[in-house]
């Protein structure tokens, strides 16, 4: 199992499962319906869609013959890897944006995931597109869009995405 895992530790169980699946020449609706699952539970799993909980890893491991606890260790070294990910990018890169923007707090302990709606205002009413381009690259077209169409009024500029 160590080295099942190691090949394989970070990527999404569902992925392994789908391998294994074609490996095997199983199709995904029968082998669901034979341990007592929806069709669409699977097919979202081995799409990488949705998690794999620890009682449906019981019974695929175990229909499959496969050590018992490796899917859910996987699920579990997947989702470890997810969380490290969400931590390295907490803020945008500090470096592109000036301080002089946020002159009335200190840049460094901001709450970018909070206060985003003031942020992205800010950065498009004073900042210049350097600075806007590094806030699309953080925060996404979708998070822009919604914090410049919740203000009420001017001067603060609708982002279209080009």
């Amino acid at each position: 199992m160590n080295a099942y895992l190691e090949k394989y530790k970070g990527i999404h169980p569902g992925i392994i499962l789908e391998r294994e699946f074609k490996k095997r020449a199983l199709h995904k609706r029968p082998f669901a319906l034979s341990i007592g699952e929806h069709p669409q539970t699977l097919n979202a799993i081995t799409k990488g869609k949705r998690k794999l909980n620890t009682a449906l890893a019981l019974k695929i491991e175990e229909k499959l013959s496969l050590e018992e606890g490796t899917l859910a260790l996987l699920q579990t070294y997947f989702d470890i890897n997810e969380e490290k990910l969400k931590r390295e990018n907490k803020t945008p890169n500090l470096e592109i944006i000036r301080k002089s923007l946020f002159w009335d707090t200190d840049i460094n302990l901001i709450d970018w995931d909070r206060h985003y709606k003031a942020i992205i205002r800010r950065i498009f009413e004073r900042g210049n597109e350097t600075e806007k381009q590094e806030l699309i690259h953080f925060y996404g077209n979708e998070k822009i869009n919604t914090a410049l169409h919740s203000v009420t009024g001017k001067p603060y500029t609708i982002y279209k995405n080009k």
